[in-house]
């Protein structure tokens, strides 16, 4: 079996050390960086399986603008993140997640606890990358999510990973309504304390993209989504 290489990006030298000792002894191939900036070149020059990605990082260039970047940028944007969070700082959560990180995990961390969760979202990423028949496409909507690939009427349209999670749970489900709770459980795989929001964010972000195909993803009322491709959408 191919050796799984993290990325671990924290600027305090001890826990930086930890990190490492604990994923080495886990059997992984260990990258370390002190910031975002290098953080960035790393993550782009040779593309990791995973990232640990702490939120308070020196030189103006913190955890939640590396995970934007890395979220953009074409090379890097499926490779998922694990958040480093202060305990208690809800809102870097809240952020993070809205911003495409997989998952969280809150300081003083369990390594046990940390490695169970870097495995979950490592089988999850593992998954999605076999599902190499799983696709959509009618009117001038097509996509491929094994080639994390959206076409909108011809044109080429960017989405993070977790934006194109969520719609393949939604093509999946086509003609369902998908709660929210499900959504965070099979997108995010976390317990997170009202995140519902965060859905509801990602959603809107997701419509967007999708520009006169927005009104396929339906709200239903007290209830959830629901992929639902119409026969003339708006233009």
């Amino acid at each position: 079996m191919t050796q799984k290489s993290i990325l671990v990006v924290e600027d305090n030298l001890e826990t930086r050390e930890l990190l490492s000792y604990n994923l080495k002894s886990a059997g992984y191939a260990v990258r370390l960086a002190a910031d975002g900036v290098k953080a960035l070149e790393l993550a782009s020059r040779a593309k990791p399986d995973l990232i640990l990605l702490d939120v308070m990082l020196p030189d103006g260039l913190d955890g939640l603008e590396v995970c934007r970047r890395l979220k953009q940028d074409e090379r890097t944007r499926s490779v998922p993140v694990i958040m480093l969070t202060a305990l208690g700082d809800e809102v870097d959560r809240i952020v993070g997640l809205e911003l495409g990180a997989e998952d969280y995990v809150a300081k003083p961390f369990s390594p046990r606890e940390l490695l169970l969760r870097i495995k979950v979202v490592l089988r999850r990423a593992g998954v999605s990358a076999q599902d190499q028949t799983d696709g959509f496409s009618e009117g001038g909507l097509a996509i491929d999510f094994a080639a994390h690939s959206v076409l909108v009427d011809g044109t080429a349209v960017a989405l993070t990973s977790t934006e194109l999670k969520l719609l393949r749970e939604l093509v999946r489900s086509r003609g369902r309504v998908l709660q929210r709770e499900r959504l965070l459980d099979t997108v995010w795989d976390t317990d997170f304390d009202g995140t519902s929001r965060t859905v509801d964010t990602h959603m809107r972000r997701l419509r967007a993209k999708l520009g006169p195909y927005a009104d396929w993803i339906e709200t239903v009322r007290g209830a959830g989504y629901r992929f639902k491709p119409q026969q003339s959408p708006a233009k």
